[in-house]
């Protein structure tokens, strides 16, 4: 493996994109499968139950120092991808709609860090993530 990664490192990041192309296509899943509901909780439950579901993966995808760059032109597409599906729920909606995208994407990343690390009680989870797509959600133009 390292002859073809390279180094731990390289096997890592390898692992962290594949893990936001699985992300991105749960969240996509997820913000087109919604007829009637609410897209944001949607997503946000999708993006949590990923991270609850993948604890391994979403560690290395979030919590390693990897470098992987973020928000550059040399960005993997697969990052993209994901925060494009973050992204969408906002166009249209703001002028901000990359600002509120990054900050709902800090958001649950708050939280699937903090209920994995078992900081946050499992019983308000439900609450937690009412809360938040109230905050997050916009009247219909």
């Amino acid at each position: 493996m390292y002859a073809h990664f390279g180094s731990r490192e390289g096997i890592l990041a390898a692992v962290a994109i594949e893990g936001f192309q699985e992300m991105g296509l749960a969240l996509e899943k997820a913000r087109k499968r919604v007829k009637r509901g609410n897209t944001v909780e949607s997503v946000a439950a999708a993006y949590l139950k990923f991270a609850a579901s993948s604890p391994a993966l979403y560690e290395v995808m979030f919590s390693l120092s990897l470098s992987v760059p973020f928000g550059e032109a040399a960005t993997p597409p697969e990052l993209r991808f994901a925060f494009s599906q973050l992204l969408e729920l906002f166009q249209g909606q703001s002028s901000k709609a990359e600002v509120l995208s990054e900050l709902f994407w800090a958001s649950l990343q708050g939280i699937a860090e903090l209920s994995r690390t078992k900081r946050f009680p499992p019983s308000r989870q439900k609450e937690r993530l009412r809360t938040l797509v109230e905050l997050f959600s916009f009247p219909k133009r």
